[in-house]
């Protein structure tokens, strides 16, 4: 078989598609599979196996609670305590999108800012895209009252999707913009709602197909090169579209586009950008007057401190 690693997740499927398969033909979940792969590949138990899932899962939750609790400014200085700012607005109103969509979105925020002041967080599946997955995961586990073991189920099935999507396009910014990061996660974060709630291993598949679909052509264009602007806001759109992809696909809406396709898609476009929207912080937002200021001031403030 042809192994291939990424993070605790080793599969040999080449293609979501055969992974659906495999699922739907012993009528079992996407999570069952790739805990499968996992126990025969690292030759560990499937109780280790969860147990190691079920840690990171508590970092997870734990950056979330960090970053709304004890909101820290980013090492940039550009970023820190939005997400603390939209869960106490969330609370004190009737939002536009929904309580539910903004807790999750505080959460991804906060996570990201977590991330940005050198905190404790788990690439899901890259630093940059960290807050989605927690986010989303932990507002939906509170909501339906999802216990522990579920979630991890869960992150198993994000992770063997975020794999193959690793395999057959990018989960690097410089490789592939942010579609390759935050689209990643949305995607994977979409398809593991949908394992949540109790829809199909093809509806899975159709909820990572569609979140990707919406986020083609995301550049990766990171203010003076740190992991602040636009890129926690980033995760906050990630988080928002995994919750509404995957409502559709829970709906039955299906991708038109098979979802190996968008996938290859996904990766032709990352590699069609130019290098300055890859990770550069030589165009997009960096480029522009406002971005340039912040990158001296970032590089004065590091010359002053060296």
């Amino acid at each position: 078989m042809n192994y291939i690693s990424f993070g605790v997740i080793t599969v040999h499927f080449r293609s979501v598609k055969e992974l659906i398969h495999e699922a739907e033909k012993r009528s079992i979940k996407l999570s069952a599979v790739i805990k499968e792969m996992e126990v025969e590949v690292q030759e560990y138990s499937l109780e280790q196996i969860e147990q190691r899932m079920l840690e990171q899962w508590y970092v997870m939750k734990e950056s979330a609670h960090i970053g709304l609790k004890e909101p820290k400014k980013s090492m940039g200085g550009l970023i820190g305590g939005e997400g603390k700012k939209l869960n106490e607005y969330r609370r004190g109103t009737k939002t536009l999108a929904g309580q539910e969509i903004n807790k999750a979105v505080s959460r991804a925020l906060a996570v990201a800012e977590v991330n940005a002041s050198m905190g404790k967080i788990v690439a899901a599946p890259t630093a940059g895209s960290c807050g989605i997955l927690p986010g989303v995961l932990l507002t939906v586990q509170e909501e339906f009252n999802i216990p522990d073991k579920e979630i991890v189920d869960a992150l198993f099935t994000a992770s063997g999707l975020g794999i193959i999507i690793a395999q057959r396009a990018s989960i690097s910014g410089a490789e592939g913009g942010c579609q390759a990061e935050c689209g990643a996660a949305a995607a994977m974060a979409a398809a593991a709602l949908v394992e949540v709630r109790g829809g199909s291993p093809a509806q899975a598949g159709h909820a990572c197909a569609i979140a990707l679909k919406n986020v083609l052509g995301l550049v990766c264009d990171p203010v003076a090169g740190l992991v602040e602007v636009p890129c926690a806001k980033r995760n906050a759109l990630g988080a928002s579209l995994a919750l509404v992809v995957a409502d559709m696909a829970l709906a039955g809406i299906e991708s038109v586009i098979p979802v190996d396709e968008v996938i290859i898609s996904m990766g032709e476009v990352g590699r069609a950008l130019p290098e300055s929207l890859r990770e550069t912080a030589q165009g997009g937002l960096a480029n522009t007057p406002t971005g340039k200021e912040l990158n001296e001031k970032f590089l004065r403030k590091c010359v002053c401190q060296s």
